[in-house]
């Protein structure tokens, strides 16, 4: 037991988060090497972790980048990411999360608007 413990805290630590981050977007197959990652924050549950994430376009500035949030879980030594919840958006209106079980869109309900409820369009000039 206090092994497992003892085992714990050396992966409970912001490099080790970032990794599983890293990982997960590589098979999602985002590119990640134009952007910088950076754990800004991290929470610790156990085997459970929750961290905000930053991400930014490299040479560019901070503020043209967005936020995310990632629930991971300690799987085999490594954190996995198993969730994530929009925690910030892109200025340019990026950044919303996909839709996964048990979340919702920060535009509500995650559906598209019916053609009513759009406004009418005008003729570009």
């Amino acid at each position: 037991m206090v092994c497992l413990a003892g085992c714990n805290r050396g992966v409970q630590n912001k490099d080790a988060v970032r990794q599983g981050v890293l990982d997960h977007l590589a098979q999602v197959q985002l590119n990640v090497a134009s952007m910088n990652v950076e754990v800004t924050a991290v929470q610790f549950n156990g085997n459970q972790a929750e961290a905000t994430v930053s991400f930014s376009p490299k040479g560019g500035n901070a503020a043209q980048g967005m936020s995310m949030r990632y629930q991971l879980e300690l799987k085999g030594g490594r954190w996995v990411v198993v969730g994530r919840k929009d925690a910030g958006s892109s200025p340019h209106g990026g950044g919303v999360p996909s839709a996964q079980p048990g979340m919702t869109s920060p535009h509500g309900g995650g559906k598209m608007p019916s053609p009513e409820d759009l406004p009418p369009a005008g003729r570009k000039k």
